[in-house]
C-alpha cells in the first residue's frame, strides 16, 4: 500500500457490541442508535425543494450531448402533477406503476410521482423487455403485481414487449413514440400538466412508515423473479443509515455519476435515495461496464467531476485501463472524489493498487475505497467497510439499527440479518415469506461470512461464499466457492472476469473462464483486429492462461484450493438463462446447470481448449 496519505473525510464510529452463544452462534450489534428518518421517501425532495429550489437534482445528456438539468424546485412539480394523474387513474398498491425504461429524468420522475401518493412503483430490467425473446420473466412479474400502468420512455422500443405481455385495459406512459393498437398511450409531457389539487396533499399526508414505496424484483436465477416488498420505512431507515456511514455528505452534498440500473437495488434505492436524502446531484451515465459502454462513462467522467463513486470491479478494471493513457480523464475523476465504493463480485488486488497509484499521482492522496454486503432485501445497505483495508474484500461491519447473526452452517457462518430496513416479506407470496426468515425474525441472507480478525467483530468480515454454491470433491472435502473465486479472478490478473468453479465429486477442481476480451487482445500483435474466438485459440493467450493456472496451482494449499484445469466460456452469457444480471455478476449455479457439456470438457485433456497445470501437462 502506498505510502501517501488518506484524503481525510468525515464517515461514522461504530461502536460494537458482540455476543457468542453457547452453539455458536454470534449476534453483533451497534451500540450506537440509528438517528431520526422522514416518514415518507419524497419528504427530503420537498425539504430540498423548500430550502434549495434552484440546486440541479438530476442531470442527463440530451441528443446534442448536452446535460438537461432539473432542479429540486422543478422536480417536486412534476412530481405533484404526476401524483395528481396517477391518482385520476385509480392506480394503486393493487394497480402499481410498472416501469419499463432505462434510467432517465422522466423515469425518475414517474417513480417519484407515484411514491408521493402512496402509490408503489416497480422497475423492470430493460433486459426483460429488449433482450428476452419470450419476456417470460416480465410475464411473470405482471402476473405477480397486476399493474394499473405502464411507463415506457421510447414507445417503439417497448412496444413488443408491451403487446406481448399486458392487456389493452392497462394504460400506457411514453416519452417519444406513442402508439396505440386499441390501448390509451399518453405523452409525459401531457401527464406533468396535469394540475394538482387537495387531492395529492392528501394521498401525501395518508403515506405511512409501512406503506409499500415500491417492489423490486430479485434476478430470479433460480426461477421466477420474487417482487420484494420495499416500504418506506425501509428506504427512509436505509439512507439514513447510509448517510451515517457516509457522513460528509451532510457537509458536502454528493456529485454522482452513476450507470447502475434502477431496477437493481444498489442505485435504484441507495444511490438514487442517497443524492435525495443529502440534496446531491446525480448524474445519469448511460454508459456501463463493457468494452462499448465504457466510451460513454469515459466521456461522462471527463466531464463531471464525482465526490462519490459506485462500480463493479470490472467497471473498476476498464477504467484503470483507461487511466494509463487520458489524463485527463484521470485528473478529472480524482479531482473532488472523497470516496469510492465497488460491490456485486470480487476486486483484483491489481485493481485496487492501480486506482490508489493514480489517486496518488493526481492529487497526492489516497482516495478511500470500500465495499460492504447487502441485498435487495436489505434496501441494500446492511454491512459497509470504513476502516483502510491493505487487500480488497473485507466488507466491514453492520450499520447502525441493524442486527447481524452468525449461525453455524458446517465450518462457516452464514449471515443473518434484522432491522427496519428489512423487507416484511414477497408480495403476494406467504410460503416464500415465511421461509426468507429464521424463529427470531432474522432474514435469511444466504451468504456466509468470516472474520476478518478471528473472534473480532470490530474488525469487519469478508464474504465466504453463497451458502448454496459450495460443494464436495470426490474425497468428501469442502470447497468454498466464493473465496476461491474471487482469489482466482485476482490471479489471473484482470484476463478473466469471473470464473465458475467445477468438480463436485471430482478428485480435482476446473474452472470456466469468463474471459475479459480488451486485455486478452493486448496480448498479441493485431489482437484488435481478430475475432472472439480467435483470440481465445492465440498461442499467446493460451501461453499465458498455462503461466497463471501454473502460479496459482503452485501456491495453492490442498485439493480444494487448487484449480488445475480451465477452459474459456467463449459464447455470452446467457440473461434469459440467469446466467447474468442485469449488474454483471455472474450466477454460478445457473452457468453450470446450462452448461453441462462444457463443464464435462474440462475434463477432457486431449480437449485442445483445455488449459492443464504444469504437473497436468506433464503427466498428459
Amino acid at each position: 500500500m502506498s505510502n501517501a496519505p488518506l484524503r481525510e473525510i468525515k464517515t461514522w464510529s461504530p461502536e460494537i457490541d458482540s455476543e457468542q452463544r453457547p452453539d455458536g452462534t454470534w449476534i453483533i450489534r451497534r451500540k450506537d442508535t440509528l438517528g431520526a428518518y422522514p416518514d415518507r421517501v419524497t419528504d427530503r425532495l420537498v425539504h430540498w425543494a423548500e430550502r434549495a429550489p434552484d440546486r440541479p437534482w438530476m442531470a442527463e445528456r440530451d441528443a446534442s450531448g448536452e446535460w438537461r438539468k432539473v432542479t429540486y424546485g422543478e422536480a417536486l412539480v412534476k412530481v405533484r402533477a404526476i401524483s395528481a394523474f396517477l391518482l385520476e387513474n385509480n392506480l394503486s398498491a393493487e394497480r402499481p406503476l410498472l416501469i419499463l425504461s432505462h434510467n432517465s429524468i422522466e423515469h425518475a420522475l414517474m417513480a417519484l410521482g407515484a411514491q408521493h401518493a402512496g402509490i408503489p412503483s416497480a422497475a423492470v430490467s430493460t433486459a426483460y423487455s429488449l433482450i428476452s425473446e419470450d419476456c417470460a420473466k416480465l410475464k411473470d412479474i405482471a402476473a405477480q403485481l397486476t399493474p394499473g400502468m405502464v411507463f415506457a420512455q421510447d414507445g417503439s422500443a417497448y412496444q413488443r414487449a408491451i403487446e406481448m405481455v399486458f392487456g389493452p385495459d392497462v394504460g400506457i406512459v411514453v416519452v417519444t413514440e406513442p402508439f396505440g393498437g386499441g390501448r390509451e398511450c399518453h405523452l409525459f409531457d401531457d401527464v406533468v400538466g396535469t394540475q394538482p389539487g387537495p387531492e395529492v396533499d392528501a394521498a401525501h399526508e395518508a403515506v405511512g412508515p409501512d406503506t409499500v414505496a415500491k417492489f423490486l424484483f430479485t434476478s430470479g436465477t433460480t426461477g421466477s423473479p420474487k417482487a420484494v416488498i420495499t416500504t418506506h420505512r425501509m428506504l427512509c431507515s436505509n439512507i439514513e443509515m447510509a448517510t451515517d456511514c457516509y457522513a460528509f455528505m451532510r457537509d458536502e452534498p454528493p456529485v454522482v455519476v452513476d450507470w447502475a440500473p434502477w431496477s437493481h437495488v444498489a442505485s435504484g434505492n441507495k444511490v438514487f435515495n442517497l443524492v435525495i436524502h443529502n440534496g446531491g446531484t446525480y448524474h445519469i451515465d448511460h454508459g456501463k461496464p463493457s468494452p462499448a459502454g465504457i466510451k460513454e462513462t469515459i466521456r461522462n467522467l471527463r466531464d463531471v467531476s464525482p465526490t462519490w463513486y459506485f462500480n463493479v470491479p470490472a467497471g473498476y478494471e476498464m477504467l484503470v485501463d483507461a487511466m494509463e493513457t487520458d489524463d485527463r480523464l484521470r485528473e478529472s475523476f480524482f479531482r473532488r472524489l472523497r470516496m469510492m465504493m465497488y460491490a456485486a463480485a470480487a476486486m483484483g488486488q491489481h485493481t485496487w493498487d492501480r486506482l490508489n497509484e493514480f489517486a496518488v499521482q493526481t492529487t497526492g492522496h489516497r482516495v478511500f475505497l470500500g465495499s460492504g454486503l447487502g441485498a435487495t432485501e436489505t434496501s441494500p445497505f446492511a454491512l459497509m467497510c470504513m476502516e483502510e483495508q491493505e487487500i480488497a474484500g473485507n466488507v466491514g461491519v453492520p450499520a447502525q439499527g441493524i442486527e447481524l447473526k452468525l449461525v453455524p452452517h458446517g465450518d462457516k457462518l452464514e449471515a443473518r440479518l434484522k432491522g427496519p430496513n428489512v423487507t416484511p416479506g414477497y408480495w403476494r407470496n406467504e410460503k416464500l415469506s415465511r421461509e426468507a426468515f429464521d424463529e427470531e425474525g432474522f432474514y435469511r441472507l444466504g451468504d456466509a461470512l468470516r472474520f476478518a480478525v478471528p473472534g473480532d467483530p470490530a474488525r469487519g468480515f469478508h464474504f465466504d461464499g453463497r451458502i448454496t454454491e459450495n460443494f464436495k470433491l470426490r474425497t468428501g472435502t469442502w470447497v468454498g466457492v466464493g473465496a476461491l473465486r474471487a482469489k482466482l479472478v485476482d490471479q489471473f490478473e484482470g484476463y478473466v472476469r469471473d470464473v465458475v468453479l467445477v468438480g463436485e465429486n471430482r478428485d480435482e477442481l476446473g474452472a470456466i473462464l469468463i474471459p475479459f476480451y480488451p486485455k486478452l487482445r493486448a496480448l498479441i500483435d493485431g489482437g484488435q483486429e481478430m475475432s472472439d474466438l480467435e483470440v481465445l485459440a492465440h498461442d499467446a493467450v493460451r501461453a499465458k492462461m498455462e503461466e497463471l493456472l501454473d502460479a496459482h496451482a503452485a501456491q495453492a494449499t490442498g485439493s480444494a484450493t487448487r484449480v488445475v484445469r480451465a477452459i474459456f466460456l467463449s459464447e455470452e452469457l446467457s440473461f434469459d438463462a440467469g446466467e447474468i444480471t442485469d449488474k454483471g455478476s455472474v450466477n454460478q449455479r445457473a452457468v453450470l446447470r446450462n452448461r453441462e457439456e462444457l463443464a464435462e470438457s474440462l475434463y477432457n485433456d486431449h480437449d485442445r481448449r483445455v488449459f492443464l497445470a504444469r504437473k497436468k501437462r506433464e503427466a498428459s
